[in-house]
């Protein structure tokens, strides 16, 4: 395995080493999107358009990333976005990255496939928040509730832009359909022990979420917002966040950036519940554009697989750590000492000159 030698000063470093590491048809699942993955490619075009206006002259020695979210305060505004299939990067799978977010003091996002249960995620120790795919089963997706909930999950995140699978050409070229043996989703186990399949339920609507609502006290958060007007139709149903999402270019192909949507996101929810994004960060000046424009933290995904392929936990905390020393000196730059100071009037769209 590859290990941490001082010469991965950034995230396309750790990408390399990661490429470098895996296995081609595995490092494609990864890295991969739908269709002609426009809109993957858009996701990280979208930061290179904005420009960051600094202001001068005050007082940043004294820096905080610390931020609040739904009643936990950690250590920075970057979170580890629910993604499948940890254990195609290292032995240890999600429990390798579960032990670098706990060192790391921010939450980790089970995904429902995972490739190690979630009780032993939890185990770790670190937060952790549940995602979902509701299933057309309602009682499993009861008991799959019920099962995050019994191992400490403090929220359930359930992705809402995936009626149906999008068309990822990588992985057809590469008949990328099961994965290896002795590798399953770990979470889709049922009483019998037997695996299910995760299923795309495109009859999935806004009263499924209201009965999912009925099933939990856990706050919940919508993933794959797009469009303001969900957004205020998330709000008009007691949603507790949402998370302006295109699923890392994976779905829809063409879908608008995530960037790009979330500005009207934030002004259609009027500050009634958090706005989380993913999709594209790749430096500490993402993070801060992110939040300047009103998101209360991001999310990565792919980053965090790079990391884990490269050197486990180790590598996870490495990727979490040039991130959260990128975003402290971004910030001091720009003349601001929390999150809070992160303003709009700081990011522009017009380059110099």
């Amino acid at each position: 395995m590859l290990t941490l030698d001082g010469t991965q000063l950034n995230l396309a470093d750790v990408a390399d080493g990661a490429r470098r590491r895996l296995d081609p048809v595995h490092w494609d699942f990864f890295a991969g999107g739908a269709g002609d993955e426009r809109t993957l490619r858009a996701n990280e075009d979208a930061f290179t358009r904005r420009w960051i206006l600094p202001r001068i002259l005050r007082g940043t020695r004294d820096r905080d990333l610390r931020i609040s979210l739904l009643g936990r305060r950690v250590s920075m505004p970057v979170l580890i976005a629910p993604t499948a299939f940890h254990r195609l990067a290292h032995p240890e799978g999600e429990v390798a990255t579960a032990r670098a977010a706990a060192d790391a003091d921010t939450i980790m996002v089970v995904s429902m496939a995972a490739t190690r249960p979630v009780e032993e995620i939890a185990a770790v120790g670190g937060p952790l928040w549940f995602q979902l795919y509701p299933q057309s089963d309602l009682a499993f997706t009861a008991a799959l509730v019920r099962r995050a909930e019994a191992a400490g999950c403090r929220a359930l995140v359930v992705t809402v832009d995936s009626p149906v699978f999008g068309r990822r050409e990588r992985d057809l070229r590469h008949r990328f359909v099961d994965l290896p043996p002795g590798l399953v989703c770990e979470n889709m186990r049922d009483p019998s022990g037997r695996i299910r399949d995760i299923e795309m339920d495109a009859g999935l609507d806004w009263g499924r979420i209201g009965r999912l609502r009925e099933l939990t006290t856990l706050p919940i958060l919508l993933k794959g917002i797009l469009h303001p007007a969900d957004a205020r139709l998330a709000v008009a149903h007691g949603i507790d966040g949402v998370l302006v999402s295109n699923h890392g270019g994976r779905q829809l192909d063409a879908a608008v950036p995530t960037l790009d949507a979330l500005p009207g996101i934030v002004a259609a929810v009027e500050g009634r519940l958090p706005v989380l994004l993913d999709g594209g960060i790749r430096r500490g000046t993402d993070i801060l554009v992110a939040l300047a424009l009103g998101a209360t933290a991001v999310l990565i995904g792919r980053p965090v697989l790079w990391g884990l392929a490269v050197g486990g936990t180790d590598g996870v905390r490495h990727v979490l750590d040039l991130l959260y020393a990128d975003l402290d000196r971004a910030m001091a730059l720009a003349g601001a000492a929390v999150p809070g100071d992160l303003t709009g009037d700081l990011v522009t769209t017009a380059a110099p000159g």
